[in-house]
This record gives structure tokens, sequence and C-alpha cells, in this order.
């Protein structure tokens, strides 16, 4: 099949575009901007705000499944900025979707959402029916908000929207030249609160295999959460991080000092989200986290033996 990637400079496109090539896919890339080196094959140039521009270049190669990775999140993110910073990728999963639609009419979608954006009651762990949390913390909201667009677009195409847990591995954040795992090791990052958020991880290479299962099963719609097997509480994660990072055991924070600093998303992010049940991906995708666990995960990433399958792969 053809397909385009749109977003596929980020960190799960650049490990999705091979997997694609190597499955037999013809794949199309969708960039802002054309690549330096000029010799990049099946890039389509276009800005996707831009929806005549991009229905222009779209056209050419008339896609038979859209990939939507449309992000534009900072290297660094600064909770007490998180509004600010996100206001970009909130456009592009808004605006920009549309525009997809529009511009690769009757192709079928599948879109990136998020697996850590549930609303924290109804207890630790969420499957797919919870609602997202937009009643959350103000910083959080336009995000909420966009994210349901983004589905309901995708939803009114018959496509499927996979739902990524904390993205780590090569690029990320968390990658072990990261920069959150900078602040880890600097012990920046304390335990806020009880530490009892949990966060449900992925690496970007499971993510990219979820994405191909779902190429491949075209019956699949509606929203999957795309996660490892064993959500993960700030208090165990953390730590874990800091000493494979090289760093000191973080400190820790009550959460009413924390806020002064990281604002009430900061708080949030780091003691109130909820964890995210895999299941339903595992069985409708029949797809399999290679790690399961964010710490057979990093012990790859830090060891640098990301090549190595766990035992749950």
């Amino acid at each position: 099949m053809k397909v385009l990637v749109a977003g596929a400079s980020g960190v799960v496109g650049r490990q999705l575009v091979p997997l694609l090539r190597e499955t037999g896919h013809e794949v199309f890339m969708l960039r802002r901007t054309a690549p330096s080196a000029g010799n990049e094959a099946n890039v389509v140039v276009a800005d996707a705000l831009d929806r005549s521009a991009l229905t222009a270049a779209v056209r050419g190669c008339a896609p038979d499944v859209v990939v939507n990775l449309l992000t534009a999140i900072p290297g660094q993110l600064n909770p007490r900025q998180f509004e600010r910073q996100m206001a970009r990728t909130n456009q592009l999963r808004t605006e920009g979707t549309a525009n997809l639609i529009a511009a690769a009419r009757g192709a079928r979608l599948i879109s990136e959402g998020l697996a850590y954006a549930y609303a924290p009651e109804g207890g630790p762990v969420a499957d797919e029916d919870r609602p997202l949390w937009t009643s959350g913390p103000k910083p959080f909201r336009p995000s909420a908000r966009a994210l349901l667009k983004l589905e309901r677009l995708t939803a009114e195409t018959g496509g499927v929207v996979l739902r990524l847990g904390h993205l780590y591995g090569p690029g990320t954040m968390f990658a072990s030249d990261g920069s959150y795992t900078a602040q880890v090791r600097a012990g920046k990052v304390p335990i806020v609160g009880d530490g009892t958020g949990r966060f449900s991880f992925i690496h970007t290479h499971d993510a990219a295999t979820a994405i191909i299962a779902a190429v491949d099963k075209p019956e699949v719609t509606g929203a999957l959460n795309v996660v490892d097997d064993e959500p993960a509480e700030v208090r165990h994660w953390l730590p874990m991080l800091a000493r494979m990072a090289g760093g000191a055991a973080p400190r820790r924070m009550p959460a009413a000092i924390a806020r002064l600093a990281v604002g009430s998303w900061g708080v949030a992010y780091m003691n109130g989200l909820a964890g995210a049940d895999n299941r339903r991906a595992r069985q409708r995708l029949d797809w399999r986290p290679r790690y399961g666990s964010v710490e057979q995960g990093f012990r790859a990433e830090f060891s640098g033996s990301q090549a190595s399958p766990s035992a749950a792969g």
C-alpha cells in the first residue's frame, strides 16, 4: 500500500518509515521543508496547516493510508509554560488533522493520540472507555480539547487513534542523552507528594510496530492504548532512572511546595496521572510490546542494547 507519514522526522516516524518499507509498503514522508541533502526519496513538502498547499502536494502520491504523527513538541518542556509550548501541537492536532483528511480523501487515517490524558477519577489504570481529562489543570485543558477533536475527526473517517504512552528511546527526552534524563541526572526532578502518579511508557520502536499492525488491519477503528504492560508509579521509576543515568536518588517534595515551582500541571503530571491498560490493543491489533515494562526498556536504553527483546515481546 501507499502510506503517507505525516511527522516522519519525529521520534516515532524515524522508527516507523524503515519498518513500513521492510514490510513492503511504498512510503511517502510529509515534511514542512525539503531535506537538506536533497536526495531522500518520496518526500512530500508542504505545511500541514496550509490546506491548499498540502492538498496540491498530497495529490501526487494518492495514499491509501495516512499516518498522522503531527506534533511540534519542544525538546524540553517547561510545565509553567506548557500551554504556550503546546499551542502549535494543539493546532496541528486539530487544523492539521482536518487538512490531512481533506488532502487525502478516501485514505484510511491512523492518528497519534495520548494514553496519559485520562481523568484520574475511576482508579489508577484506565481503559479506553474512560473520558479524557478535560476538567484537569487549566494549562492542560487546551491539549485535552485538541485531543478530543483529533479523535472525533479520525473517527469520522473510520480511522483509528493509537493513544501512545510516555515515549522513550532514541531522540526522546527520556533517552540516555535526553533533556529529562539530564535533569534527573542533575538531581533537578523530585518525587512530588507521594509519588503515586502512574506512567504508562512505550518505546518508540514498540509504538512503530503498533502502527504497522494497524496499517495491516483496516477493520480496526476507535481508540487503543499503545503502552507497555506495567504502569509504573513515579516513586518507582524515577529513582530507577536516576540510578541508571548515574545520578543521585531524587529528593522528595511536598505537592504544595512543588506547585510554587512547577504550577498545577507540573504537580498533576508528577503526582496525578492515571496509567493505561493495553489489553484492547493487544487483542485487536495482535500486537505485543517488545519491552513489557519500563524497567526492561530503560535497561536496554542505558546499556545500549535496544535490539534485545524482552520475554514479553
